[in-house]
């Protein structure tokens, strides 16, 4: 009998933990001046609705994007300028990939899914910092904005900060 009220006990926890889980990335550290592979996390749709679309914003600093290409889903970026003008092997490069979407595939609540990238993290990046990619995340029916930022020496570090919808965050190591 006790075992029974375990197994009960299990499938509540699991089958309640999607609902609180988030777009995360992957990678939970990277270091400043060097490639970063963000692997965004995408663990269920939006209230039980199929993922139809995922918005990532490119902070500032992040250059050299280049997204991985989904069979079955439309790449899209939108580039612009930087605040500040960045050395990249050499080339001076003011403008870039601000944001990055992948569109028209259908992954169903209860199935989970990546959406990849390759970016290069400046060396004008703060260490010892963790550095936020707001994700939006579109649905058959509703959005879940991922965007939740904390003030600055808010969140201690955690990747969720105690938001409910949190951006996706990496922490920024110095450079060895």
């Amino acid at each position: 009998m006790r075992s029974h009220t375990l197994l009960i006990a299990t499938v509540a926890l699991l089958a309640a933990s999607p609902a609180i889980a988030h777009i995360t990335l992957e990678g939970k550290q990277a270091t400043v001046g060097s490639y970063y592979k963000a692997v965004f996390a995408v663990p269920h749709g939006c209230a039980g609705s199929a993922t139809i679309k995922i918005r990532v914003q490119i902070p500032e600093g992040v250059i050299g994007v280049k997204p991985m290409p989904k069979p079955g889903w439309t790449l899209d970026t939108v580039t612009g300028k930087y605040a500040a003008e960045y050395d990249y092997h050499g080339a001076k490069l003011s403008e870039g990939v601000k944001e990055v979407a992948w569109s028209g595939g259908k992954l169903a609540d209860k199935n989970y899914d990546e959406f990849v990238m390759q970016t290069f993290l400046t060396d004008t990046l703060k260490p010892n910092t963790v550095l936020y990619f707001p994700v939006v995340q579109e649905c058959e029916q509703g959005v879940s904005r991922w965007i939740d930022i904390p003030a600055e020496g808010q969140g201690g570090g955690g990747h969720d900060h105690g938001s409910k919808t949190p951006a996706p965050g990496v922490k920024l190591l110095p450079k060895p």
